[in-house]
C-alpha cells in the first residue's frame, strides 16, 4: 500500500499498515492505512510505526509530517481480535509473565514515543472515530485537527484496562482541565469536534475531510518554508520545557542555542525580513 518513495531516493520499506507519500517538497504524509478494517491497530501496526518514524527521523529532505486515516474513520482503535494472542498467557511463573508483559507494553509505548521524538514536527488530521489507541497516538503529534464529525473516545476502561501507551500520560498536558481528562478517561464518553476544539485537544475544525487536509497541508507548507534549525529545535524544546521547569527549560535553550544560533539560517532570514519576503522565499540546506 506504500505510494511513492522517500525524497532521498531511497525506497520506502512496503508497510501493511501505512501508506506513505510526499504531497509537496519537504512533506511527508503518513495514512493509516487499513481502511476495511477502520484502520484498526494489528500486530504489525505497531512495528511499522517505529519503522516509519525512525526513517522519517533520519531523512534530511522531510521537515514536516502530515498524519491521517485513509477510509471513513481515522482509527476504531487496537484491532482486539489480532491482538488477543499478545496477551494470553498459558501458565508458568507469575513474575516471569509479568517481566515478559512489561516488555510488551514497553515496545508498544514506541511506537508513540517514536513520533513525540521525531524532530520534525507532526500535524494530524483527524475525521470521523479516534478510538483508544487512537487518542494515544493523537496526543504524541504536535498540533491536531479535526473535521466536525470527528469524536474522540478514551476507550480503554470499557474494556477492562487503564490505557497504557500514551493517553493518561500525555493528555493531561494538552488539556488545561485535569477534572475533564479524568472524566473522559474513566467513563470512556465520546467527546465531539466542538467540545474538542473548546478544550484544546484540536486547534482547527473543519467542515470536511477534504477542507481539513488542505489546511493541513497548508499549514505544513508554511512549517516545511522555515528554517529547519529553527522548526525541529523548537519542537525539540517545547517537549522539554513541558517536562522540566522553567529553570531547566532555560538552561537547556541557552545550551541548545550556543551553538544554533550561529546558524547561516539566522543571517537568511534577518536579509529576508529586512527586505519584507516571507521566509517561504529562502533557500535552506537540508539537516
Amino acid at each position: 500500500r506504500l505510494t511513492g518513495t522517500m525524497s532521498s531516493g531511497d525506497p520506502t520499506p512496503a508497510y501493511t499498515t501505512l501508506s506513505v507519500s510526499q504531497p509537496a517538497t519537504s512533506i511527508t504524509h503518513v495514512e493509516l492505512h487499513r481502511p476495511e478494517k477502520r484502520n484498526a491497530m494489528n500486530k504489525a501496526f505497531w512495528s511499522e510505526m517505529v519503522e516509519c518514524f525512525t526513517q522519517i527521523s533520519g531523512d534530511p529532505e522531510c521537515r514536516v509530517v502530515v498524519v491521517s486515516g485513509a477510509g471513513k474513520v481515522f482509527t476504531a482503535g487496537i484491532d482486539l481480535m489480532d491482538m488477543a494472542s499478545v496477551f494470553q498467557h498459558e501458565g508458568g511463573d507469575v513474575a516471569r509473565n509479568a517481566w515478559n508483559m512489561r516488555r510488551i507494553i514497553a515496545k508498544y509505548q514506541e511506537s508513540f514515543t517514536v513520533i513525540e521524538r521525531c524532530p520534525k514536527p507532526v500535524v494530524v488530521a483527524v475525521h470521523g472515530a479516534c478510538i483508544g489507541g487512537g487518542v494515544d497516538l493523537i496526543t504524541a503529534c504536535d498540533i491536531r485537527l479535526c473535521t466536525q464529525d470527528a469524536w474522540f473516545q478514551v476507550k480503554e476502561v470499557d474494556i477492562g484496562l487503564a490505557a497504557d501507551v500514551g493517553t493518561l500520560q500525555r493528555l493531561p498536558k494538552v488539556i488545561g482541565s485535569r477534572s475533564l481528562v479524568n472524566e473522559l478517561a474513566l467513563t470512556a464518553r465520546k467527546m465531539y469536534a466542538d467540545e474538542a476544539k473548546d478544550s484544546g485537544l484540536v486547534s482547527h475544525v473543519f467542515p470536511d475531510k477534504e477542507a481539513m487536509m488542505a489546511g493541513a497541508l497548508e499549514m505544513a507548507r508554511e512549517i516545511a518554508g522555515r528554517s529547519p534549525v529553527a522548526v525541529q529545535g523548537t519542537k525539540v524544546n517545547l517537549i522539554y520545557s513541558r517536562d522540566h521547569s522553567v529553570a531547566e527549560g532555560l538552561d537547556y535553550m541557552a545550551t541548545w542555542n550556543m551553538s544554533m544560533l550561529q546558524s547561516e539560517d539566522i543571517v537568511k532570514s534577518a536579509v529576508a525580513s529586512m527586505e519584507k519576503k516571507s521566509p517561504e522565499t529562502i533557500t535552506f540546506s537540508k539537516l
